[in-house]
This record gives structure tokens, C-alpha cells and sequence, in this order.
């Protein structure tokens, strides 16, 4: 625990009524979400920036936080987006040539609440044994039965669409490492770079300086885009990206799925992967915990290799609702869900996980490839 004395005290308390004690080390206030754990040893900063964790209190089974410190070169969007940070023990001096403010600064800056002393193994094994949980976080009150009643008239994920708090109000390009807007276009070239739409559902910067990285021309257009906006573009490919909240309660991200399928190549990424297994008819569900780390094993079913993946998400595709014809090319080795759809014949593909996975690991940063090499032979078949 750090050594700053006046800390005050701070509550989690669970919707089982479980209650974990803690000292605030960044911020004031009360929070509601629902509470996960992630079991990544690095990366906290691209965890607290990732809009995919919209919604929820990140729990790290790591016991030592922040002595890293924050950089300017590993944001993963423009601000935080979980509702509060969890941990066992705070470092308020980060060592590293690359840290620009401590990770206190970082979350008070923004408003958002960090909490350290909590048991962080008692809480992981809570919610690894009856699964992820509604909670409250605060240090305005220590009156349990009050906090319990708010945390249990709090809805939750299930149903919620959370992607209109996170998806960009306007198209936006990506160019040189960053957003730009979109004055200033130049017109399309037949013999210019590919052209790759990205649906911003919570998008990461990672995803797109993998496809900048590639050569892409990269538009970003708001998740509320509709298949014949997307097409209006005239891209090469349309990659739906990752995002917070229940993939089923986006009956219009699917019908734009819908209407650039099979005319376009598609690449879905996590809840993109979850946006085209309904767009062919199958269904989602939600995991017990959700997978929330960077060492998660899968196997591609192609090749029969096991690759190790990042991964945050809490709903799955369900494989038995899917219809005849996609092809299940990747399978979580922890608990057998299906990570993942290949559709040749419409040219479109999806994985749960994360490929442009920082910091690491890279094992399936090939994906980005197999999109590039899939968008350029479409560009030649094209009369």
C-alpha cells in the first residue's frame, strides 16, 4: 500500500453483498458497474483507455499498479472509459523513461476513481466462482444496506447499448498516427492505397495503426452508419470494431453488417466478431465472467496451432445458433467458446479477440494481413 496517510476509505460492495474495504488513492466519489477481473501482468494504461470496458470496475489480479506510470504513446482512445480501477497495491513513483504522469494524476484528471488495499485475490476468486457482478465503489458512505440497495436496482450490461457513450460524433480519418478531420479529403483514386471504413463501436488506436502500418487509407465513421453510408465511401473493406455492452442490443450495427455483406470485404474485431455472427442469423449470450487478460490460449482450427491472444470481452457468439455455411476457425482452449467465424464465400472473417493486441501478445497480428491480402484481390477482380 502506498504511503500517503490521508487516503480515505473506500467500499466495494458486491450485489451477493459481499463487501471489500480499501483506501481511495485517486479521486472521490461513488460508481456503479459491473465488476471483472483482468489478469494481465502489463498493459493497465491500454485497459483504462480501452472504450470496450465502458460500463464496468476492472479489478488487476496483479498486486503492484502504477509503476509505469502513463505515456503519451500507448493511449488506446482519447480518454478512460471503465468506471473505476481496483488494485491491491498502488506505486506512486513509476520508473520509466517513457512516463509522463503517475497513473493517480492520470485517473483524477479525468474524474475517475482508483481504489488500492482490496484483497484482490478474495474478489478475483468471488467473481471466478459465481461470475461478474453488479458493485458500487465509493467513499461518500459506509452504510452497506444502502449501498446494496443501489447496486441491486442498477441494471447492469444485459440489454444495454452502451456504444452511442463511445462511438465518435462525426467521420474522422487516421492518418500519421492520429485523427484527423475529414476537410481537406482527397478525392478517390483507382491506383491509390486500399480504402478501409472502420465502424467505431469503441474502436482502439491499436486497430488502426495496424491498418496505417499496412499502407490503408482509414475513415472512421460513428457505429449509427448504415450499409449504404459505408458503401458510399466506396472502400475496400469495412472492419467493425470492438466495443462495450450487449451485442444484442444493436439490431442497427447488424442490419449495416447486413448491407455490405458479401459486396465488401468485412473483418470483425471482439464485438465485431459478435456483429457478424447475428448478421448471419446466430445469437449471442453472456459468459460467466468474461475473458479479460493478455494470455488467453486459442487454437486456429485451420493450422491446429495454438496462439496466445488478448482478450476483453464479456458475451460470446453462440456456435450452435449460427446456421450452415461459416466456417468456426478458432476455439478458446480455457472453456470451448468459439473465437471465432471464416465466411469465404462472403468474404468476411471475425475473431473475439484482439489482434492488434498492446502491449502483446502478437501471436495474431497476422489477421490484419489476411485482411489486406483479402481486400487487394477484390480490388483486382473489380472491373
Amino acid at each position: 500500500m502506498s504511503l500517503l496517510k490521508q487516503q480515505p476509505p473506500a467500499l466495494l460492495v458486491l450485489e451477493d453483498g459481499n463487501v471489500f474495504q480499501g483506501l481511495a488513492f485517486a479521486g472521490r466519489g461513488e460508481v456503479l458497474g459491473e465488476v471483472v477481473f483482468n489478469t494481465g501482468m502489463t498493459g493497465y494504461q491500454e485497459i483504462l483507455t480501452d472504450p470496450s470496458y465502458k460500463g464496468q470496475m476492472v479489478a488487476m489480479t496483479y498486486p503492484l499498479i502504477g509503476n509505469t506510470g502513463i505515456n503519451d504513446e500507448d493511449m488506446e482512445s482519447g480518454g478512460i472509459h471503465l468506471e473505476g480501477l481496483i488494485v491491491r497495491e498502488y506505486q506512486d513513483f513509476p520508473s520509466n523513461w517513457r512516463s509522463r504522469r503517475t497513473l493517480k494524476a492520470f485517473l483524477e484528471a479525468r474524474g475517475k476513481l482508483g481504489v488500492e488495499g482490496v484483497d484482490t485475490r478474495a474478489l478475483t476468486r468471488r467473481l471466478r466462482l459465481q461470475g461478474a457482478m453488479r458493485g458500487i465503489l465509493t467513499t461518500e458512505t459506509r452504510d452497506v444496506d444502502t449501498l446494496l440497495a443501489r447496486v441491486r436496482s442498477y441494471p447492469g450490461l444485459v440489454g444495454r447499448d452502451l456504444i452511442r457513450e463511445v462511438t465518435c460524433r462525426r467521420p474522422f480519418r487516421w492518418k500519421d498516427g492520429g485523427p484527423k478531420s475529414m476537410r481537406g479529403a482527397k478525392k478517390r483514386r483507382s491506383d491509390g492505397p486500399l480504402r478501409v471504413v472502420v465502424i467505431d463501436c469503441g474502436v482502439k488506436y491499436n486497430i488502426l495503426r495496424h491498418l496505417e502500418a499496412r499502407g490503408c487509407e482509414i475513415t472512421v465513421l460513428p457505429a449509427t452508419a448504415t450499409g449504404e453510408e459505408i458503401l458510399s465511401r466506396q472502400p475496400d473493406g469495412v472492419l467493425f470494431s470492438n466495443g462495450p455492452g450487449d451485442p444484442a442490443a444493436l439490431p442497427y450495427v447488424v442490419a449495416a453488417a447486413q448491407g455490405v455483406l458479401g459486396r465488401i470485404p468485412l473483418f470483425g474485431i471482439c464485438l465485431g466478431h459478435q456483429i457478424l455472427g447475428q448478421a448471419l442469423g446466430g445469437k449471442t449470450g453472456k459468459l460467466k465472467f468474461g475473458h479479460h487478460g493478455i494470455n488467453q490460449p486459442v487454437k486456429n482450427r485451420a493450422t491446429g496451432r495454438v496462439e496466445i491472444t488478448s482478450q476483453n470481452h464479456g458475451f460470446h457468439v453462440l456456435p450452435e445458433s449460427l446456421p450452415a455455411g461459416p466456417d468456426l476457425s478458432h476455439d478458446n482452449l480455457n472453456d470451448c467458446t468459439s473465437e471465432g467465424i471464416d465466411c469465404p464465400d462472403l468474404d468476411a472473417f471475425s475473431v473475439q479477440y484482439h489482434p492488434e493486441a498492446a502491449p502483446g501478445p502478437h501471436d495474431v497480428d497476422y489477421l490484419f494481413d489476411r485482411f489486406v491480402e483479402r481486400m487487394t484481390l477484390a480490388k483486382e477482380k473489380r472491373p
